[in-house]
Order: C-alpha cells, then sequence, then structure tokens
C-alpha cells in the first residue's frame, strides 16, 4: 500500500511528494524545496521513517518544481527522470532563477528519461506514466491504478487548470490532456497536484470552469 506525504515549499507554495510503502522504498517527486529550513523538513520526514530513495522523478520542469532536484540527488545518491521534452524546459531554469529570487538554485542534470505507457516501480508499488502535455511540453502524470490516485503536477487543480502562458504552453493541448487522458480514469481517482489541494476527478468533471464535462 502506498503512502502519500505532500509538503509546501518555496514562495509558489508547491506541492513536494515522498510515496513510500511497506518496504520502506519510496520516490520523491517534484522537489520544491529551496531553503535550508525546506530541505530540513524533507529529510528530517524520510530519516524519521527510515525510507529508502530509491528515484527522483518530475512531472515536470518549471523552477518551482526543480528547486531541490540538485539537492535530493546530491543527498540520497539518486538518478532524476524526466521525459525527454522537458530536458530543454529544465535547462533554462538556471538562466532565468536568479530573476525569479533565487540566486543560489543548483542545476541538475537527469539521467533517464520518463516516457509514455513506461512504469516506474519503487518496492512493491508500481506508478504507470500518463503524458500530459499542455502546461508544458513533456509533462507526465504518474497513476496508481491500483489505489486510485494520481500524482498530477500542474495539469489539473481544484476547479481550475494549469496555465498555458509559459513557453511551450498550449491550452487545447491541455484540455485535450484533461478530457482525453485524465477524465478517462474512474470518477473517483484521487487527484494530488501540484499547487492546493486534492480532488478527485468526478469533482473537476462536473464543476471545474475550465474543463467540466457534460455527463
Amino acid at each position: 500500500m502506498i503512502q502519500i506525504q505532500a509538503f509546501t515549499f518555496n514562495p509558489f507554495s508547491e506541492n513536494t511528494y515522498v510515496l513510500y510503502d511497506e518496504t520502506r522504498e519510496a520516490v520523491i517527486i517534484d522537489p520544491g524545496c529551496y531553503e535550508k529550513a525546506e530541505q530540513e523538513e524533507l529529510t528530517e520526514f524520510v530519516s524519521g521513517k527510515k525510507l529508502i530513495i530509491k528515484l527522483l522523478l518530475n512531472t515536470h520542469c518549471h523552477i518551482d518544481h526543480v528547486l531541490g532536484n540538485e539537492f535530493v540527488k546530491r543527498i540520497y545518491k539518486i538518478p532524476l527522470l524526466i521525459h525527454p521534452f522537458e530536458a530543454p524546459v529544465l535547462k533554462s531554469v538556471k538562466v532565468y532563477a536568479p530573476n525569479y529570487g533565487f540566486p543560489n538554485y543548483h542545476e541538475a542534470s537527469p539521467d533517464g528519461e520518463l516516457n509514455e505507457s513506461a512504469s516506474v516501480q519503487f518496492g512493491n508499488s508500481t506508478l504507470n506514466v500518463i503524458f500530459l502535455p499542455g502546461h508544458s511540453p513533456g509533462h507526465v502524470g504518474f497513476d496508481s491504478s491500483h489505489q486510485k490516485f494520481v500524482i498530477g503536477g500542474d495539469v489539473l487543480f481544484y476547479h481550475s487548470v494549469g496555465r498555458t502562458d509559459l513557453p511551450g504552453g498550449n491550452t487545447e493541448t491541455l484540455l485535450d490532456s484533461i478530457q482525453h487522458k485524465l477524465f478517462l480514469l474512474p470518477d473517483d481517482v484521487t487527484v494530488y497536484p501540484g499547487h492546493g489541494p486534492a480532488t478527485t476527478l468526478g469533482e473537476e468533471k462536473m464543476h471545474n470552469p475550465y474543463c467540466a464535462i457534460t455527463v
């Protein structure tokens, strides 16, 4: 059984997730920890639970989701996996990070790729990779069909959707990802987004003003 621990980090109020199961093996998704106190909050949780971190995953590579990549890679000596379309997005962060107030950002290079229909395994658990472009060109989500949840990044929020005015964003593509990928999953699937509270697909199908569908 996968356990999900969420942290809210950095001035963007970004959600970082640690997923782990009964084996104590774990993955970290979208580490937004930048300040020392944020880094300590993450590592203290990991050490307190005696977790064995196996992988670092990015749903996408905008600055708020990758601020802690280098720290996590260095501390836990694990590989970073991203979708190949996100490589230039990640590479660009070091150029604009100081302008966003992050002069001490350190770049971390990816070690492997996340492609659609692939899966991520840790302990006794499996996450399926879903390709969800629109907010960024290589955005992915991580779906547990067994436990009915998705780590969705910045695609779908509670009664909102991800912005599409950043480089590589496209509104039509984003809505297509939501309606023809996420909304094909059962209504009782919980979405853990990159910002804000968790929601369900059924709630968003019925009430999201940006992407609700007729049922």
